[in-house]
């Protein structure tokens, strides 16, 4: 049997020769991201030998003899930027877990179950609850005092499951097995039991102390999140045996928070648009704008929502996971080094990277920026494709047009690329999102320019800008100037249902009114997502 010694950590497994790498990591304990499920797509899973310096996919080499291979660091902790802030709304402060201190005891009950009874009077015992983002990509957990209403501590890190598989489907796939559902499940669990005590240390507080959980989350990430098989996710009709609303045991899903805590787990509207949803409408308040308010949250699964003077229409589009720089020649997560903005100007090429730090790679907004700026200059066509000739291109501009293995590609900075590929995964994925939109607007009887607002939420949107939107296509021209970036209102919202009980009544209400657009049975829909690919040309430049 091959002994395999992944490094730095210097961990060895023995295993059956021909046994894939990937596998070989697995039983060793080793996390190696692979956005395609071990497909051999995204090329995210690269070892390098370590006696020849030769690199090998994981998921497509096999352990034929002892080997010793280094491994990639992964963006897993302090250093991912991710965003824990979002609009809220001013909400009354009167949560279903309740503390109440008589001259004989102390008791916590949440809508009159006791969670627990102290036999004296103790005001100082503490009474909170966590509002947690559980989003494809990252996890991000609020601790919050039941009694003010107060942030006590957040924390954020990597969603653990993106390294078995960055999109839904994938996920939805492999939870659809028994061992799948318990991986997803337990990576899960294992990190948001970490993001707790990590609170409570910051905090001064216990982790027993908190007593009530809200998850917000796509309809795929709560059903992972309590141990609920998604196979009926993958299969038309996408029939739900999930319907949220509705509280789980704490320790039953295995959080450990206090003994008798419980999950709140808010309303989900479809397959595709969950929770986070429905907290984001809380958050905005989106059924009480006046006139016309579009909602998106850019990202994986791109969920976006339409009020039209208080009537709500709400879709899905599979984005894919180019936005958070996967699938991408030189994508990375918004780590270190991880190029944020990009500039075309007379000076040529401007880049930021996050920290400060030598460009390493491209995240999604660095990327969503250089595609943008390529489109707005004329040094991309309307079809997405690179200019043959550098000699035809501005001079300040042409040293950056460069061969990778015989095809043309743009280099951004040191040995950070674009790809004429990674141009095609943003296509689709803008287009994804693009058609959304168009059909969301068509069905409702609105045009872009009747929009008075645009909402965009989520991490990865907070990071975009208004003009790489437009400039790529993204969302049309007609609502520049309309744009507001609302941040994480996944959690915001999440919180407003921890603080407030009346307010997961009337989401839930609200939620069963909402019209399911489904955009694959539109008529229109092959034909708009085909012209949807088009980058615009011919367009000033925003600023």
């Amino acid at each position: 049997m091959p002994a395999v010694t992944f490094h730095p950590r210097r961990v060895t497994v023995s295993v059956p020769r021909g046994t894939s790498l990937l596998r070989a990591a697995k039983l060793a304990g080793v996390h190696i991201e692979t956005p395609c499920g071990g497909h051999g797509t995204c090329r995210k899973c690269k070892l390098t030998v370590s006696a020849s310096g030769e690199e090998v996919l994981a998921c497509l080499t096999s352990a034929l003899t002892d080997l010793e291979l280094e491994t990639v660091a992964t963006e897993t902790r302090d250093n991912l930027k991710i965003l824990s802030d979002g609009q809220s709304i001013q909400i009354e402060l009167d949560p279903r877990v309740k503390k109440i201190v008589t001259p004989k005891e102390t008791v916590i009950s949440s809508g009159g179950r006791l969670l627990r009874v102290a036999e004296r009077p103790t005001p100082a015992l503490r009474c909170l609850g966590v509002a947690v983002d559980i989003g494809t990509t990252t996890l991000v957990a609020s601790l919050v005092d039941l009694e003010t209403g107060g942030e006590l501590a957040v924390a954020s890190n990597l969603n653990p499951q993106a390294l078995r598989g960055q999109d839904v489907l994938t996920r939805i796939k492999l939870g659809g097995t028994p061992e799948g559902l318990e991986q997803l499940h337990g990576d899960l669990i294992r990190e948001l039991n970490a993001l707790f005590q990590k609170n409570a240390r910051r905090s001064g507080t216990a982790v027993t102390d908190i007593y009530e959980v809200v998850f917000s989350g796509n309809t795929t990430m709560l059903y992972l999140a309590v141990r609920e098989s998604p196979v009926t996710l993958g299969k038309f009709p996408y029939p739900l045996t999930l319907r949220g609303d509705t509280s789980v045991s704490a320790a039953g899903v295995g959080l450990q928070i206090a003994e008798r805590g419980e999950i709140y787990l808010p309303p989900v509207i479809s397959a595709y648009v969950g929770a986070d949803i429905v907290s984001g409408l809380l958050a905005t308040r989106l059924a009480q704008q006046p006139g016309v308010t579009l909602f998106i949250d850019i990202g994986t699964n791109g969920e976006m929502a339409l009020a039209v003077d208080g009537r709500l229409a709400a879709t899905s589009t599979a984005a894919g996971p180019a936005f958070e720089g996967m699938n991408i020649s030189c994508g990375m997560r918004a780590a270190k080094g991880a190029i944020e903005l990009v500039e075309l100007d007379d000076r040529g090429v401007t880049i930021n990277t996050i920290a400060d730090a030598p460009p390493a790679g491209l995240c999604g907004s660095g990327l969503l920026d250089a595609i943008g700026e390529l489109a707005a200059h004329g040094l991309i066509d309307r079809h997405g494709r690179l200019a043959k000739d550098p000699a035809a291109v501005p001079p300040q501009w042409r040293e950056h047009f460069i061969s990778v293995e015989g095809k043309p590609a743009f280099r951004l900075a040191g040995d950070v690329y674009l790809s004429q590929k990674d141009i095609r995964h943003v296509q689709l994925a803008k287009s994804a999102v693009r058609v959304g939109v168009e059909l969301m607007l068509n069905t409702r009887g609105v045009t872009a320019e009747q929009v008075d607002r645009v909402l965009i939420a989520g991490s990865f949107g907070y990071h975009l800008r208004a003009k790489s939107l437009l400039n790529l296509g993204l969302l049309p021209r007609a609502f520049a100037g309309k744009i507001e970036f609302v941040g994480n209102t996944a959690k915001t919202g999440g919180t407003g249902f921890l603080l407030n009980q009346p307010a997961r009544q009337e989401m839930t209400a609200l939620s069963a009114q909402v019209e399911i657009v489904e955009l694959a049975n539109h008529p229109d829909f092959e034909k708009t997502f085909v012209r949807m690919m088009s980058f615009p040309q011919h367009e000033a430049v925003l600023v």
